[in-house]
């Protein structure tokens, strides 16, 4: 066999690898919003997916595992959908403008997806402890280095800390995907960007 043959087997066989792994994470998120991730067997994954059980630990050991994966991808997709949006904007007060709507855009273009981010992974303490760090810390982080860099620019007060004013965003963009996903009423999400932002500059704004 061929260098260029055994190299297209491999990519071949990786890419059908990915393509399995992402039918399992998208039916994993189906089921976990509709029966609760504690309620949830991975047979009703494997269901899901149209495969079989056994199928699901060729590609992850538990369903603890597919829950880490799930909030892993997703976290790695928003962040670098995020950075890339934002490289070219020059005004910090901007930057937290356009990273508060991709928020409120990503969660509310998967209605499954922010009821698991909102309510499965915050079902344990020890879930909570595990997701706080890697990819949530580093976006909460990219919130902070804008704040930051505004109070640099002279447009944020310079006598508040950055990593607070970044939580404080964050815990008020992640209540008005809450309220959006338990209001009975029916309305668009993302232009709640621009409500929290009106109070987030009016205390944070010189």
């Amino acid at each position: 066999m061929s260098k260029q043959i055994r190299s297209n087997t491999v990519t071949t066989a990786r890419a059908a690898v990915a393509d399995k792994r992402e039918a399992i994470l998208r039916a994993a998120v189906k089921v976990f919003a509709r029966k609760g991730f504690f309620n949830s067997k991975v047979a009703d994954i494997a269901k899901e997916a149209g495969i079989a059980d056994g199928t699901v630990y060729l590609y992850f050991k538990s369903k603890d595992e597919i829950l880490h994966s799930v909030f892993d991808r997703a976290m790695e997709e928003f962040i670098s959908e995020g950075k890339s949006e934002i490289a070219d904007i020059s005004e910090p007060d901007v930057k937290l403008q356009r990273i508060a709507q991709l928020h409120l855009e990503r969660l509310s273009s998967d209605r499954d997806l922010a009821i698991v981010f909102q309510v499965e992974l915050r079902g344990s303490t020890k879930f909570m402890e595990e997701f706080s760090g890697g990819g949530f810390a580093e976006y909460l982080d990219i919130i902070r280095q804008t704040i930051a860099e505004g109070q640099k620019k002279g447009i944020f007060r310079e006598d508040l800390k950055p990593i607070v004013c970044a939580k404080i965003l964050y815990g008020a963009l992640d209540e008005m995907v809450t309220n959006w996903i338990l209001s009975k009423k029916s309305y668009q999400l993302t232009p709640m960007a621009d409500e929290v932002l009106k109070v987030f500059f009016n205390g944070t704004k010189k």
